[in-house]
């Protein structure tokens, strides 16, 4: 029988019979196994509530394969309903659907789940570790068909990826409501977390994955780009247009929002290093071109840096390995660092967000699942060795902020050197506190991205072209507190093409205050 067409797929929502299992393409980087915190009793909730997505006929014969996947994966995928299409940001067009706005939803929906863009396709997790789309792949089905039925007159009410169905609206109202991860705040520890994601009851969102608005890594670059110029001009004494040349940045990550700050830096005309321990997803950004060179050898790593310093070169390169032994060998060796972060996913650190130093990436997804508490161990005493390297480099005059991930938040609980002289909060700022914060969030100043749903590049170009003029008017008006806002601004949209920044769908973000986004 020949397969459905994707039209007929999207309509479709869950077939009657069981579906082939889809192909599985051994490129695609897969989510660790989560830790399995299920009483017998749990489990067998967890499978009910994963079938009840599907005909109650099949039951008996799913059910095996479902157990099957919580014991595998520590979750209930239903990889089986994956669907066959090709999973991408397509025109408008193409979607089936009954309104414009419903076939916009889906074409994001695609996007995020676009191996091309996701961390973890196969588990619907767009970035961050655990910023899921769906729990499941019959969810995304369900959605998908709810959205191709929707009219004007309707809205899709969503809960932590589960579509709770069209209820009746009008034309003015949202197309679509979205909640995820709703808890009552005395069962919202992160060991709750991980017993109702095991369960399908709960699922974190992220800012952009869970409601289906993100735009490729694109969508954090022009704000990284803003916080690592700022902190040149902030805490190098650098002075307006003035860049980076010459000046190292070193952090870690190169997933869905870490993977903006190598172009980031690059951009800012910095040399930039930035640790990464999983091969396919080096190998995914270096593919892409977001990120310039790849080492693996801290002393050539060391010797590139300073060769790209003393040449004023714009170049990032990433060190495949641990951010840990990267730190360590920028201190033993004395290199001069001007500028330091962190962008590993310490939100989640025990399943999947942090790999500790002495482990590989193997031993480590064995690790977090055999024996959670000795991985935890491993984490916190990783955590502190790298804040020890860290302090080393300040005292010898680098520049470090928290990124907003969690990271002094984790190690100060491990135990690390982070704390204030004075004993009140962190040694160390946060970009919102000291950079992001004063300089744009203050003003009104935040993203504002658009897409382009024809999914046509010449239609991109002309919204930068449209974009440019607004704000090289804006600029010219404004005060002198929000001119430098401005300018950077301009320099970004007038340079965006150039720096080749689109990752899946044809969007493009800005900075913007209230005037701009009139």
């Amino acid at each position: 029988m020949s397969r459905p067409t994707f039209a007929e797929e999207i309509r479709e929502g869950i077939p009657a019979t069981l579906p082939e299992a889809p192909p599985t393409d051994p490129a695609v980087p897969r989510a660790p196994r989560r830790p399995l915190n299920l009483s017998d009793a749990e489990r067998r909730l967890a499978l009910a509530n994963a079938l009840r997505y599907v005909p109650t006929h099949l039951h008996a014969e799913l059910a095996p394969e479902l157990a099957a996947e919580l014991r595998q994966h520590g979750r209930i995928y239903l990889h089986r309903y994956r669907p066959h299409h090709a999973m991408r940001a397509r025109p408008l067009a193409e979607y089936p659907a009954r309104c414009a706005q419903a076939a916009a939803v889906m074409h994001m929906i695609q996007n995020n789940l676009d191996p091309a863009v996701a961390q973890h396709p196969y588990e619907l997790v767009t970035y961050g570790g655990n910023g899921a789309v769906f729990q499941n792949w019959a969810q995304y089905r369900l959605a998908m068909r709810y959205l191709s039925q929707m009219t004007e007159q309707q809205t899709l009410v969503m809960y932590s990826g589960h579509p709770l169905g069209l209820f009746p609206s009008h034309p003015d109202a949202p197309r679509v409501v979205v909640t995820n991860g709703m808890v009552v705040p005395n069962y919202s520890s992160g060991d709750d977390y991980l017993r109702m994601a095991a369960l399908g009851v709960t699922s974190y969102g992220q800012m952009t994955a869970g409601s289906y608005m993100y735009i490729g890594p694109q969508g954090i670059v022009h704000g990284t780009t803003i916080t690592v110029l700022n902190a040149g001009r902030l805490y190098l004494g650098l002075e307006g247009d003035a860049g980076l040349r010459g000046k190292v940045f070193v952090t870690s990550g190169l997933g869905g929002m870490s993977g903006a700050q190598a172009k980031a830096a690059v951009i800012a005309g910095a040399v930039c290093v930035i640790a990464e321990i999983n091969p396919a997803v080096v190998a995914k950004r270096h593919g892409q071109g977001w990120v310039d060179e790849v080492e693996d050898d801290l002393e050539r790593l060391v010797a590139r840096v300073e060769a790209a310093r003393a040449g004023g070169e714009a170049v990032s390169i990433a060190y495949e390995g641990n951010v840990v032994d990267l730190w360590e060998h920028l201190a033993r060796a004395d290199v001069a660092i001007e500028l330091g972060s962190d962008q590993t996913s310490l939100h989640l650190p025990f399943s999947g967000g942090y790999y500790p130093a002495g482990l590989s990436l193997e031993q480590s997804n064995a690790l977090m699942a055999s024996d959670p508490d000795a991985f935890r161990e491993a984490v916190h005493a990783s955590l502190r060795r790298q804040v020890e390297a860290i302090n080393t480099l300040c005292a010898r005059g680098m520049h470090f902020w928290d990124y907003g991930n969690a990271f002094l938040l984790e190690a100060s609980r491990a135990g690390a050197d982070v704390g204030a002289a004075d004993g009140q909060g962190f040694r160390y700022p946060s970009y919102v506190e000291d950079i992001m914060g004063p300089l744009c969030f203050d003003y009104g100043f935040g993203p504002f991205r658009w897409v382009c749903t024809s999914a046509d590049a010449a239609d991109l170009k002309v919204t930068d072209r449209l974009a440019a003029q607004v704000v090289e008017r804006l600029a010219a008006e404004a005060p002198p507190e929000t001119r430098q806002q401005y300018l950077d601004n301009l320099r970004w949209i007038r340079h965006a093409e150039e720096n080749h920044l689109v990752v899946g769908s044809q969007a493009r973000i800005l900075y913007a205050d209230d005037v701009g986004r009139r």
